[in-house]
């Protein structure tokens, strides 16, 4: 039984402070003018890289030197609190770090992943390319193929990946494939596209909802060829898992849900930061606010509304603090994962929602952030699995049935 504990210890303390000033004075200033422009903020990447912010040193502090597994959810959720579209801009890549360390041997993790990152003088990013324009939650009905040339020891690839993070503007895509069609979920592997490949472009860009600062754009591959060792895991694992595969024998997870599986504490508690942005902006208002001689907090119907907001905050990092901890020590046993992401996207979806009606119409215009943040929420539900993919994990967990 892993010991789950609410204490955060200096370390992580120093961590919270530290990312929530920078949230406060560097992020919040910002958003609304990168929420307009629709584009990827590389000045604002550059600052968060040269103050240890944005790179592959960080990402390792928080995900793999941290014991406890609480200084990931701790740091994004103080990160998405300053704003969600900036927040993703310096997410985004660990997406493409997380596919690497899920798939490839400890050498191509240490290889691949800073170049992910480049360095705190040149950033690069990272994309990682999972979800197809006929596929995104079915992830067996992937078509973008990957086919071995054993003359030249390369793996040809060609299809289309849709809304991927970093898609065409990053430096590493990290791409899952179809190696074995008959297999289909099963018969997939991922593929490290270095810098500069020729073959791969970027193809529209999607103009969004929210989060509008972070790039999502179609990946093309027209006979992209990579060599060999740009294979995740190596030939001899993939050979070895498609001939258990043949023979009956159950196979590994498969490379888009094994990525998917590690990142849904980390994406619970970016929405529980938008949520308590929301909460915590309405409450100011409906202290200062207000309306037939009173302040408006003082009526049951707005103060049941903040009460409400609250408690399900509370109830949604209880969730994804403990989803974080068994994580990080391999003890999913009912899908807490995605219970805790299902839960943080409902509420910072209804959060956002509820700050809205307390601000009224002012709510409903640009001149206040709470209809950015609505906007900015609802991909929480969407995103690394739906709100019904999360039920349909959850209940095959608890369950044991193949629920379809």
């Amino acid at each position: 039984m892993t010991e789950f504990s609410l204490q955060l210890n200096e370390d992580q303390l120093q961590l919270q402070k530290w990312i929530h000033d920078f949230a406060e004075n560097s992020m919040r200033p910002i958003a609304e003018e990168w929420d307009e422009r629709e584009e990827f903020p590389y000045p604002f990447v550059e600052e968060a890289a040269q103050i240890g912010l944005y790179g592959w040193e960080f990402m390792a502090e928080i995900m793999m030197n941290d014991k406890t597994g609480l200084s990931t959810p701790v740091a994004l959720e103080e990160m998405f609190w300053g704003d969600a579209g900036l927040g993703m801009s310096i997410m985004g890549t660990g997406l493409a770090a997380a596919g690497i360390a899920a798939s490839g041997t400890s050498e191509q993790v240490m290889e691949w992943v800073p170049q992910c990152y480049g360095t705190a003088d040149k950033i690069a990013l990272g994309a990682f390319c999972a979800s197809e324009p006929d596929a995104g939650s079915d992830v067996g009905g992937y078509r973008l193929r990957a086919k071995y040339d054993e003359a030249t020891d390369e793996w040809v690839l060609n299809g289309t990946k849709a809304w991927i993070t970093n898609g065409g503007i990053a430096d590493i895509h990290v791409v899952v494939a179809v190696v074995e069609p008959e297999f289909k979920s099963k018969g997939h592997a991922s593929f490290i596209i270095p810098p500069n490949t020729p073959g791969l472009s970027q193809g529209q860009k999607y103009k969004k909802h929210g989060i509008r600062a972070s790039h999502t754009a179609e990946v093309v591959l027209d006979d992209v060829r990579v060599p060999g060792h740009c294979l995740l895991g190596g030939k001899e694992k993939l050979d070895e898992r498609l001939a258990r595969i043949r023979e009956g024998k159950k196979g590994n997870s498969q490379a888009a849900m094994q990525t998917f599986e590690a990142t849904r504490p980390a994406v619970a508690a970016q929405a529980l930061g938008i949520a308590r942005a929301a909460y915590e902006y309405s409450l100011d208002y409906a202290k200062e606010r207000k309306a037939f001689g009173r302040a408006i907090i003082e009526n049951q119907s707005i103060a049941f509304m903040l009460a409400d907001i609250a408690t399900e905050i509370e109830a949604a990092r209880l969730l994804t603090w403990r989803a974080a901890q068994l994580g990080k020590a391999k003890g999913f046993k009912n899908a807490e994962g995605s219970m805790a992401k299902l839960k943080a996207g409902r509420i910072a979806v209804h959060s956002t929602e509820r700050a809205i009606q307390i601000l009224g119409g002012y709510g409903y215009t640009r001149e206040y952030p709470v209809e950015r943040w609505h906007r900015d929420a609802k991909i929480f539900d969407i995103f690394e699995g739906t709100e019904q993919i999360q039920q349909l994990v959850i209940s095959r967990a608890i369950s044991g049935v193949r629920i379809q």
